[in-house]
This record gives structure tokens, sequence and C-alpha cells, in this order.
């Protein structure tokens, strides 16, 4: 995130409470990680929304056995992710970024599209 480390773990974990963000990274895990567990996913979504549901990535990542997430404590620590996930996570805190995202692959396709 664009801020301080503080707030940055806050915008990750604001964004690890929306219900769309959950069906996104089941999905993908789902996809990629065939030790991933569905049913425990299941928990974190049913409680989305909610006020009292602060979930952080190293829970997401324990309950679930998710690899596309993973936090590195120590000096050069952060939350990291696979890039797929870090442009869902970019598309959600910069509507920018969402739109110049999509304005790239328009183009891409259209030069595809003029190539053929």
């Amino acid at each position: 995130a664009k801020s301080d480390s503080v707030r940055a773990a806050d915008v990750v974990r604001n964004w690890l409470r929306n219900r769309g963000t959950l069906e996104y990274l089941s999905v993908w895990e789902q996809i990629y990680n065939p030790n991933f567990k569905v049913f425990e996913s299941e928990h974190f979504k049913k409680q989305a929304g909610l006020l009292t549901f602060t979930p952080s990535v190293s829970e997401w990542v324990n309950e679930t056995n998710a690899i596309g997430l993973y936090v590195k404590r120590g000096k050069y620590g952060g939350t990291y992710a696979h890039k797929d996930i870090a442009f869902e996570f970019a598309s959600a805190i910069s509507p920018v970024f969402k739109l110049y995202l999509i304005k790239e692959f328009q183009r891409l396709k259209e030069e595809e599209n003029n190539s053929e």
C-alpha cells in the first residue's frame, strides 16, 4: 500500500474482510493449490462484512493452507502475493490502477485482433 506500515496492514485487513476478495482468493487457491482447505475458507466467507471480522493474512494462510498470499517477518518483511492477487488488490484500492489495467487489456486485445 502507499502509506506507512501500520496503515498498510489496516488496508490489507479491510480488503481481506470483503466477501468479493474472499471469493476471488478461494477460486484462485482452488485453481492453483491442491492443498487448499475449501471448507475452512467458507468460515471466512460467512463472516465477511461483520464489524467484528478482522482477519489477518496469517490467519487466512494458516487456516486455509493458502499459498497465494504470505507474510514475511523481519527487516524486509511484509505481506506478499502472487501477481494475480496483487493485481486484484491494487485494483481494489486504486480506481486509477484498475482503469489503466482495463485499458491496457483492451489495447492488447485490439493489437492481437489487428495482427491476425
